[in-house]
């Protein structure tokens, strides 16, 4: 079958629906939790879209308690799936458009979640619905499972594997082409660290911990002149920008920084750990210094947890929300982490390094997901790689893993496959996922259709 050909028949539709669920702003909002509604109402008003979708084409439709949905077709016993995610970050500042519409510009499509997650989940409905339409005979039934919890706890796919049908195997269209067959195990911590001194100043920045904090303010009281010269200083030397502004007896310092994604720590940069850096400067807080001196690098060497796994590359570290009040600061830090690293130790020599900053520092796990690793040799990566490389005359680029969490690591058997191709162009004012712009070539995202409905098609047989 040409998929390629009718995936691009299928192009004004498919953005037609796109377009429809990027207008919902599907982040996660506990205030609105209810029955049947457990993650907010945009969330719910998400799910609601793509099951009416389901139904309009002809598919079976499944409502799992609003965590999830289930798509399908077939009624086999054996069955594959596709797990998609409807839910997606705050969009933050800067961007070029609306957020929450899809634009297309130059070839590109660009609206919070193109990307991450609802352009590659829609791709896959869109497969599928190729797949339905040319009455292609399968052999076992195919599970669209779209969740709404994705970008906080996965609490969605944790509450779908007691109460959905399962797929013996499958994939996640969320990540990067060829395959990616490990992911790196995430903890989020929050640590609390008492001061000796009441502080002269509040910071309160960054919403999640798997986002690089790309703007941080603080109130700052006991302001001095000749901060203002410091400040600027400090802003050219570090290549950044931000603000002063004088509020009755209280000065407002912003920082800007560059939001990214925390698998990728290193394509952003952390405003309110610079942030914490100048303050603690110019207000001589030599505890606070030693605090930003501890997670400041982005690979944890200064807590001495720094290592490179044999398949998953470097421990990544970021700080994604941080308070500073009165006598305390606290964070929630994301950590990143290959199959092969003794996590355990690593959570105990955190505690060992920040007691050398104050007696009394609490360190509490919020939530932890272990590492996912598939045989690279398996018969699900070598199907989905051959799959690729038909597609795309692409014979150089390895199935890889990578820093980011995906629902693959929720099931047995799942890897995650696309849509971001290898090689990619980075150019500017085309932002990743987690970032501003973020944004993917239309072309991609159309050859993904077809690349889904071959691999479907493939593992159905």
């Amino acid at each position: 079958m040409k998929w390629l050909t009718l995936a691009k028949q299928q192009e004004e539709r498919f953005l037609k629906d796109l377009k429809g669920l990027i207008q919902i702003p599907s982040l996660r909002n506990d205030e609105e939790i209810k029955e049947g509604v457990p993650f907010g109402n945009a969330c719910r008003d998400a799910l609601d879209y793509m099951m009416d979708l389901g139904r309009q084409a002809g598919f079976d439709v499944l409502d799992i308690d609003g965590y999830a949905c289930v798509i399908s077709y077939g009624d086999q016993e054996e069955s594959i799936g596709v797990l998609g995610h409807l839910d997606v970050v705050p969009a933050g500042e800067g961007w070029d458009s609306n957020p929450f519409d899809l634009i297309e510009k130059d070839g590109v499509l660009f609206g919070r979640g193109v990307l991450d997650d609802k352009g590659p989940g829609m791709a896959a409905f869109y497969a599928l619905k190729m797949i339905k339409e040319k009455a292609i005979k399968l052999n076992k039934k195919v599970l669209l499972i779209y969740g709404c919890d994705e970008e906080s706890k996965m609490e969605c796919m944790t509450y779908y594997k007691d109460h959905g049908p399962l797929p013996q195997m499958g994939f996640v269209p969320d990540a990067d082409f060829p395959v990616i067959y490990g992911e790196k195990g995430i903890l989020h911590l929050e640590i609390q660290i008492p001061l000796d001194n009441e502080l002269s100043f509040t910071i309160d920045a960054g919403e999640r911990a798997n986002v690089v904090i790309g703007k941080a303010q603080a109130s700052c009281y006991n302001w001095k002149d000749t901060y203002d010269s410091l400040f600027d200083f400090y802003l050219h030397a570090n290549q950044l920008t931000g603000e002063i502004k004088c509020e009755n007896e209280c000065h407002i310092v912003s920082i800007n920084g560059t939001f990214a994604h925390a698998a990728t720590p290193y394509a952003g940069e952390n405003a309110a750990l610079h942030l914490l850096n100048f303050l603690s400067l110019v207000y001589k807080e030599e505890q606070l210094q030693k605090v930003y001196r501890k997670f400041s690098n982005w690979q944890g060497k200064n807590l001495k947890i720094a290592m490179e796994g044999s398949h998953m590359g470097f421990l990544t570290m970021n700080v994604g929300v941080l308070h500073c009040n009165e006598n305390l600061i606290s964070m929630v830090v994301d950590i990143r982490y290959p199959h092969d690293c003794d996590i355990e130790a690593s959570v105990a020599q955190i505690k060992e390094q920040i007691t050398m900053v104050s007696e009394g520092c609490k360190v509490t796990v919020l939530d932890h997901s272990k590492p996912l690793f598939v045989d690279p040799n398996s018969t699900l990566v070598s199907t989905l790689m051959d799959i690729y490389q038909e597609y795309t005359s692409d014979y150089n680029s390895p199935a890889k893993t990578m820093g980011g969490g995906t629902y693959a690591r929720k099931l047995p058997n799942f890897v995650a496959y696309g849509p971001e191709f290898p090689k990619k162009e980075m150019i500017e004012g085309i932002g990743a996922p987690h970032q501003k712009n973020e944004g993917m070539f239309k072309d991609e995202l159309i050859q993904s259709i077809a690349i889904y409905a071959e691999a479907i098609e493939r593992l159905a047989k």
